[in-house]
């Protein structure tokens, strides 16, 4: 059960943030015949038909079981599905901080009562849940708390659901999208190959973006298939959004490749079963299985790294 807590302590709080293939034609050599053209590989189980994505699972908030005080509500009565929510009415800048043991994620609150969903990302435990009010500078003032032991239904559920980081809902574009995708293939590797090949084929890497992108940004699935182009937090979002929504237990990681020097985000994907991602990658049954659609789309190497060398920071 909950256990409700307030408290007020001064602390400093930071904020932070992919499905790998590449190659080139071979050139004729001089003077030879030019070979004729051959169809490229298709990717075993992306046709024909037959895959049934599972039920829908969102995040939702549920006013009625929330508790708090100082104009915040933390909803907690679905730890066992994989999320917390809350919502806050409040004219400060407020942090949402999930602290498990000695992990602790911290995300922007929007204080116009908008709920907000977060992932319980490090599995079955304690946790503890607070609203912080900046009130200096990077200082911050609990306001609210609420503590909760979790026992989650799946593994999984964190990673199967929308989320802040990853949002979207049974209305969006990317879920339609992925659902007609899905729809093609024959079973889930299929499924995860649609839509891998449709994002790696039709979102550009936005240098603008990544040149001018502010602190805080928070990446809108939608929006970045209506552009058409992104960076690599929309990259790893839009992807996570669309195989979460076909029953895909997807998690968007950011963490550091080549060697530490450039911070990155990508997604990693579990199968129940071994299959085909493109004609380069074989993703194995029940192990994550990293995939890099920055990279894989062709993003440049000074934002992508050579798609060696990821350390894992963040899970969401």
């Amino acid at each position: 059960m909950p256990r409700f807590r307030a408290a007020a302590r001064l602390c400093g709080l930071a904020a932070a943030l992919l499905l790998a293939a590449c190659g080139g034609p071979a050139a004729a050599a001089s003077g030879a015949a030019a070979a004729p053209p051959t169809a490229a590989p298709t990717v075993p189980g992306t046709t024909g038909g037959g895959y049934t994505a599972p039920p829908l699972q969102l995040s939702p908030f549920d006013a009625a079981s929330a508790v708090g005080e100082n104009g915040v509500l933390i909803d907690a009565s679905s730890v066992a599905q994989g999320y917390v929510a809350a919502s806050a009415v409040n004219d400060n800048r407020l942090k949402f901080q999930v602290v498990y043991g000695e992990s602790k994620y911290n995300y922007d609150l929007p204080g116009d009562g908008t709920p907000q969903s977060f992932p319980l990302q490090s599995g079955n435990g304690s946790y503890t849940f607070r609203v912080m009010q900046n009130t200096t500078a990077d200082k911050y003032i609990e306001i609210c708390s609420l503590t909760a032991d979790v026992q989650l239904e799946s593994e999984f559920a964190p990673f199967l659901r929308p989320s802040q980081f990853v949002d979207y809902t049974q209305d969006s574009a990317c879920v339609a999208l992925a659902a007609n995708l899905a729809a093609e293939a024959s079973g889930e590797a299929g499924a995860v190959a649609n839509i891998y090949a449709y994002i790696r084929d039709h979102i550009a890497y936005d240098r603008d973006k990544a040149a001018t992108v502010q602190s805080g940004y928070l990446p809108d699935p939608d929006a970045t298939l209506a552009a058409g182009k992104g960076i690599c937090f929309d990259y790893a979002a839009l992807a996570a959004a669309m195989l979460r929504s076909q029953g895909i237990p997807t998690k968007l990681i950011t963490g550091y490749v080549s060697q530490g020097e450039l911070y990155h985000a990508w997604n990693m994907i579990w199968l129940e079963e071994t299959g085909w991602i493109t004609v380069q990658i074989e993703a194995p049954a029940h192990a994550w299985e990293r995939i890099d659609l920055t990279f894989a789309a062709g993003a440049p190497g000074e934002y992508t790294g050579d798609g060696t060398d990821y350390t894992d920071r963040l899970t969401y």
